[in-house]
């Protein structure tokens, strides 16, 4: 039912999660693992884990608006919780001025100009 090859019609596929749900979810399943795959491989077992945490939230909510509401949640934990982004930059940030860098700070940069 998926095309890879296409870009996703949003009113398709609107009017299909409205007259045929499970053909839709077929669709988004298949539309989802497509991109998946098509990432390198060294990043699909966390998305496809990312993915099943989304799935799980949207199982346990009673309707799409409290689904939406868990993984904007979600995403934004990600973004500004304990291990999140801006905790890591900022825990960088403090290595950086601390005056003790991060090994990766102390390696020896590679000139790539022609010779």
């Amino acid at each position: 039912m998926f095309d890879e090859n296409k870009k996703l019609d949003f009113d398709s596929a609107m009017r299909l999660a409205q007259d045929n749900p499970d053909a839709f979810e077929q669709y988004r399943r298949e539309a989802i693992d497509g991109l998946i795959e098509r990432i390198p491989v060294h990043n699909q077992e966390r998305l496809r884990r990312l993915q099943w945490r989304i799935d799980q939230e949207r199982k346990r909510s009673g309707d799409a608006m409290s689904a939406c509401v868990r993984i904007y949640e979600m995403m934004w934990d990600s973004f500004t919780g304990d291990r999140g982004l801006v905790s890591q930059l900022h825990h960088l940030q403090d290595l950086c001025t601390s005056g003790n860098p991060p090994a990766a700070a102390t390696a020896r940069i590679l000139s790539f100009e022609r010779h």
